[in-house]
């Protein structure tokens, strides 16, 4: 059986990832000198400016302004005249303190035990398709997107602006990844450039050097800059919100999601660190070999610590029941709020390095909910008794 999926990426200066970045970069400054502090963290962008606001409850002086603007900066909109830059955006700020409503139920005098910032469910997949257990249409999607990054730059294709997405399609075969089908890479670029010139670049700077050549035929179809100008671009064409890239922070669409964002939030709001942890289950599980592809859900009630569900699926692949993981997974890994946060040391300064092309698999590797630590003891301790 012969099916298609697809995927897409976005690079750092795609509005919507400027404003998860200001938020990430906001909670990193605040984390670095209030590792107690509460932050939820909103951003929206549009047309020479920029709007900071939610719910911050921190003894840390921070000059939100002057952050957002070293990020806009970093990211690449320092030209006057492009209708955004770091230096003439205006910058507002509103802020307050978290709800006491909601403060009562996080803050516990056990610290261990307290309870959830908020309902919600969150999900967490692996599977064996990449060396990083990422589905592989967005593994090679945010390939693309960081190579156009690079290649931006470093100047390899001129004349390009911080603005662009990419897309890819793979077939599979019998639920195999055989090959890349289409590939789009849409990029912002300076006016006046050769679009001509500039599709021969992408295809050769940046889709053949991003892509394994085994993926790629001649029947493989490549869509660049398909309008034909991408001259306005990033908050000037299209107004940016926090958490309007979520598909793009997971597992682009493979698996299923709970609908919270990450960016601008601290770890005792669980669709941050439940879903952090849900993917540390699931990587887990597949590194075991308990299953070749596995999606774990968890869920929270405000106030409450430990999850009012664990549900595990292996999409038939598994090795022993779902059931009989789950089991494991509740009597041997802490999934309270509080302990993913110690586990995973969430309360430092880590965010902003992920706020843009991932927060698992390649993007993160480094992280802690990443590491592969418990799966040898999982195999042992549930196919042992199974042999």
């Amino acid at each position: 059986m012969i099916t298609y999926f697809s995927s897409e990426s976005v690079t750092c200066g795609h509005p919507d990832k400027v404003c998860d970045q200001i938020a990430d970069a906001i909670l990193d400054e605040i984390l670095a000198r209030d590792a107690g502090a509460h932050v939820a963290c909103e951003v929206t962008a549009m047309t020479d400016e920029v709007h900071i606001f939610g719910e911050i409850t921190t003894t840390a002086s921070v000059d939100y302004e002057k952050v957002a603007r070293d990020v806009i900066r970093g990211i690449g909109y320092t030209e006057p005249g492009h209708g955004f830059d770091a230096d003439t955006c205006r910058v507002d700020v509103d802020i307050h303190t978290q709800s006491p409503d909601i403060a009562q139920g996080v803050n516990r005098h056990d610290e261990c035990d307290a309870g959830a910032g908020d309902q919600g469910m969150m999900f967490g997949y692996a599977c064996d398709e990449t060396e990083e257990f990422m589905p592989l249409p967005i593994t090679l999607a945010h390939a693309l997107t960081r190579r156009l990054e690079y290649v931006r730059r470093r100047g390899i294709v001129p004349d390009l602006l911080p603005d662009g997405k990419a897309q890819v399609t793979v077939q599979y075969e019998d639920g195999k990844a055989k090959r890349v089908s289409t590939v789009v890479v849409s990029t912002q670029h300076e006016d006046g450039v050769d679009i001509d010139a500039l599709r021969d670049r992408i295809v050769e700077k940046v889709i053949r050097a991003a892509i394994p050549a085994e993926l790629l035929d001649d029947g493989t179809l490549f869509y660049i800059n398909p309008t034909g100008r991408f001259v306005i671009g990033g908050p000037a064409g299209d107004t940016g919100l926090t958490g309007r890239k979520i598909i793009v922070d997971t597992y682009g669409g493979t698996a299923r999601h709970g609908g919270g964002s990450f960016s601008g939030k601290d770890a005792s709001k669980v669709d941050r660190s439940g879903a952090y942890m849900a993917r540390y289950i699931a990587k887990n599980i597949v590194k075991a070999g308990l299953a070749s592809k596995c999606e774990v859900q968890l869920s929270y009630a405000i106030g409450l610590s430990e999850p009012v569900s664990v549900f595990v699926d292996t999409f038939g692949t598994g090795k022993i029941s779902s059931e009989r993981i789950a089991g494991w997974v509740v009597k041997h890994i802490d999934m309270r709020p509080a302990m993913i946060t110690k586990r995973f040391g969430l309360r430092r300064p880590i965010y902003h390095a992920i706020s843009c092309y991932g927060h698992f698999g390649e993007n993160a590797k480094d992280m802690p909910w990443e590491k592969t630590d418990v799966a040898a003891e999982m195999r042992s301790g549930l196919v042992a008794k199974v042999g």
